[in-house]
């Protein structure tokens, strides 16, 4: 624990401190003023000008009935609940990589994993909307040389989902019924080097007498990563969650990129941070888009409460 700083010392090296002040200089002005000006401006009927009229709560009462927004709600918690899976190969490859015996083996795993890292996230964007492409896309191609296209096709045939088409090349992000599917689907094998070395910095953290005592009790491979790994890594799961939570509520990029500003058809794709960029910079909406941002902080804040409050870490 910090001493605490005395007023002798806090006088004596009160110059030391204004090497803090350019640093907080520029939290203030890009990152507090930012979120200020918001606040504000979520009162406002404004368009990004000079010009601004005080209307009180009605951007939120607004966005209370904004069925669009309320649509891209219910889609994000689905993404929400997609992405929790996308976690578990993530900690399932830090335990594979931990338990390797040489540690220039895990070294080179972890190096592997971070060199993808370096290729820009929107060129990874660009290379999965391309792997969807109807007809050059290496969904498609993988599906019709494996025959499961044909199978696809008998269960469209089975249940009557009027999708998938014999001789008709799958529109992955053109079929609304396929957009969630598609967004499902990005990123396989979900694999997340930034939550694969969070994993395995609290594996790391795990003594090797603990992997001995079971071994004498005659706990198996299995048996050590429900009852020894997974539990004491529960800070790094709840940390990941934080920011999955963080990320999916907030973020827009993917839909932006794979779909449009829309959503793609019918919207199926639509996500709370698409649409208020959408008021934003396509309706010029700006007082109605700040207050979907604070409605996104609200939600945002809420689940980090719940995570922070039910996922319990025994010590």
């Amino acid at each position: 624990m910090a001493a605490p700083l005395s007023r002798q010392k806090l006088l004596r090296e009160w110059k030391l401190y204004f090497f803090i002040l350019p640093s907080l200089a520029m939290v203030l002005v890009f990152a507090y003023y930012p979120a200020t000006s918001a606040i504000y401006h979520s009162f406002f009927e404004w368009a990004g000008g000079d010009t601004k009229q005080l209307i009180g709560f009605d951007n939120f009462r607004r966005a209370f009935h904004d069925q669009v927004l309320i649509d891209s709600f219910f889609t994000v918690s689905v993404l929400i609940v997609f992405n929790l899976f996308k976690m578990i190969p993530s900690i399932l490859l830090a335990v594979l990589i931990h338990r390797l015996k040489s540690d220039r083996w895990q070294y080179l795993y972890r190096v592997l994993l971070v060199v993808p890292m370096i290729v820009p996230g929107l060129v990874t964007l660009f290379i999965w909307k391309f792997f969807f492409d109807p007809n050059l896309g290496v969904l498609n191609g993988l599906l019709d040389f494996t025959g499961l296209k044909s199978a696809l096709v008998w269960l469209d045939h089975l249940f009557g989902w009027g999708v998938f088409y014999a001789n008709v090349p799958i529109g992955w992000l053109s079929q609304p019924e396929l957009i969630l599917p598609s967004l499902f689907l990005w990123g396989f094998p979900w694999i997340g080097a930034v939550g694969v070395l969070i994993f395995l910095a609290g594996l790391q953290s795990i003594g090797q007498e603990v992997y001995e005592a079971a071994e004498i009790d005659g706990v198996g491979p299995i048996g050590k990563f429900l009852y020894i790994e997974l539990p004491l890594i529960l800070t790094q799961v709840r940390l990941s969650l934080v920011l999955l939570i963080v990320a999916t509520l907030g973020g827009y990029g993917l839909q932006l990129q794979l779909l449009n500003e829309y959503g793609g058809p019918g919207g199926r794709g639509m996500v709370p941070g698409l649409w208020m960029y959408n008021r934003a910079f396509y309706a010029g909406e700006f007082g109605y888009a700040c207050a979907i941002g604070m409605i996104l902080f609200a939600f945002i804040l809420a689940l980090t409460f719940v995570n922070n409050r039910y996922v319990r870490i025994e010590k």
